[in-house]
């Protein structure tokens, strides 16, 4: 992912494949995460063909070809659970796959991704779309709208 300047950031979700496969094992992040706002946010920036990863409050920063090896119940809400990454993992993470220095974060999730963002990227121009929504119904309408009209939020 080298020399991005543009990074989509979409949040993991609770709903897993495992909920309803439980004989699974190891899958790709793009397909481990099944809930219905999890999907409208891969549908969105597939349709965008823009660069995307996902944040995982267990495996922190995920490409989508990235291996979630088994379900897990945690939420960045859960504040000083040990299970949670931490923000320095997941900017080894960032450095690992050459994000560190990405000029542009959109962030398509809820308020109470924006202290994370931005102690993930301090250096980058943040952008918060569906901030500012009426919760999760109205993040999903947004999301179904702009895909329906093939056009950015």
């Amino acid at each position: 992912m080298e020399g991005i300047e543009k990074l989509y950031v979409i949040p993991s979700g609770k709903p897993k494949i495992w909920d309803h496969h439980p004989e699974l094992e190891a899958v790709k992040a793009s397909e481990a995460y099944t809930g219905t706002f999890h999907r409208l946010l891969q549908q969105y920036v597939r349709m965008l063909a823009v660069d995307w990863v996902i944040i995982s409050p267990k495996y922190g920063i995920l490409g989508p070809e990235d291996i979630v090896p088994e379900s897990y119940n945690l939420s960045f809400r859960m504040k000083n659970n040990p299970n949670i990454i931490s923000i320095d993992e997941m900017r080894s993470q960032l450095a690992q796959k050459q994000l560190l220095d990405v000029e542009n974060v959109i962030m398509l999730g809820g308020k109470k991704f924006i202290p994370i963002i931005e102690k993930l990227f301090p250096k980058a121009l943040h952008d918060y779309p569906l901030y500012g929504s009426k919760g999760i119904g109205d993040m999903q309408r947004r999301l179904k709208d702009a895909i329906n009209h093939e056009r950015e939020l």
